[in-house]
């Protein structure tokens, strides 16, 4: 029988999540060293290599995807445990995994804090993902549940809005654009824009927006962080389109500014997001009561009325 702890387990699943020791470190709050010599054991122990490393890239082996579907079905299993005495317990302690896509981080945390107040026996862990990689997660279960934009198709999940998301176009303030009214979206057929990479819930929004407009406009430069994109465009490097929920600071600086574009800003929905096959937690089913009953008032204090 293999030797393999539920630590070294967890440890594989995150560096086969991203790949790389050092992300999985960050993620499991580990040291790189301590990743590597954790996988190191196990190797030891199975008696063949999971990774296969060549240069600075990793992938695995055919050893490693085997057994990370059956590790994901262990820690799967854990947690269906650990739900199971959570709710002989009840809501005063548990442990919850959230997942959000990354435009949520700008928001997610303060209601987490808040949430935490009135749940203080609750363990909350946050990962962060586009939405392809949440929306495997849920799959995989290795989420509760998942604060998104536009719900995954493929799976079956239990998707619930709690507030509205304006996606606006946006530029520097200095834009020639800046200071337009009414502007017709075929003029931005003639721009440059930076974007997010493939699989973001934005990207998927922007693509519908220019298709539904016939414009394809220059896609200059993919980022995978919205503050780098943010500083991109007050660079002057080109346009882009996210969320009002990420840009109350600096449209308040006046470094960018929203476009007066026909037709935007572009409505869409949060959504608290299970998989519909699994029984949530106490703790996690209040969380979702709290993000259903408090989402949409908190974000409308945090960014006002219309950005919520």
């Amino acid at each position: 029988m293999l030797n393999l702890s539920l630590r070294q387990l967890r440890t594989f699943v995150a560096a086969a999540r991203h790949l790389s020791f050092a992300r999985a470190a960050e993620e499991l709050h580990l040291t790189a060293p301590a990743v590597s010599m954790q996988i190191r054991d196990m190797e030891t122990a199975i008696g063949l290599p999971v990774f296969e490393r060549s240069g600075r890239s990793m992938s695995l082996t055919t050893t490693g995807e085997y057994l990370l579907v059956y590790a994901r079905r262990v820690i799967a299993t854990l947690k269906e445990a650990e739900d199971t005495i959570a709710r002989l317990r009840g809501v005063q302690a548990g442990r919850i995994t959230v997942g959000m896509v990354g435009t949520a981080q700008y928001f997610v945390p303060r209601l987490l804090a808040q949430f935490r107040k009135d749940y203080p026996g609750v363990e909350v862990r946050l990962t962060v993902g586009n939405r392809d990689q949440l929306d495997r997660q849920l799959h995989d279960r290795e989420i509760d549940l998942a604060i998104m934009g536009r719900p995954p198709r493929e799976l079956d999940v239990r998707a619930e809005a709690f507030a509205v998301n304006l996606l606006g176009v946006v530029a520097a303030a200095d834009h020639p654009l800046a200071t337009e009214r009414a502007i017709s979206p075929a003029r931005l057929d003639r721009e440059l824009f930076i974007v997010r990479e493939i699989g973001s819930g934005t990207r998927g929004a922007m693509e519908v927006f220019f298709r539904e407009q016939h414009i394809a406009p220059v896609a200059i430069m993919e980022m995978r962080s919205n503050e780098t994109i943010k500083q991109a465009v007050i660079a002057n490097m080109g346009l882009t389109i996210l969320s009002q929920h990420t840009l109350v600071l600096e449209l308040q600086a006046g470094q960018l500014k929203l476009l007066d574009v026909v037709g935007m800003p572009l409505k869409r929905a949060w959504h608290v997001v299970s998989l519909g096959a699994m029984s949530l937690s106490p703790a996690a089913e209040a969380f979702r009561y709290f993000v259903l009953e408090r989402g949409e008032a908190m974000l409308g204090e945090l960014f006002g009325g219309e950005a919520s």
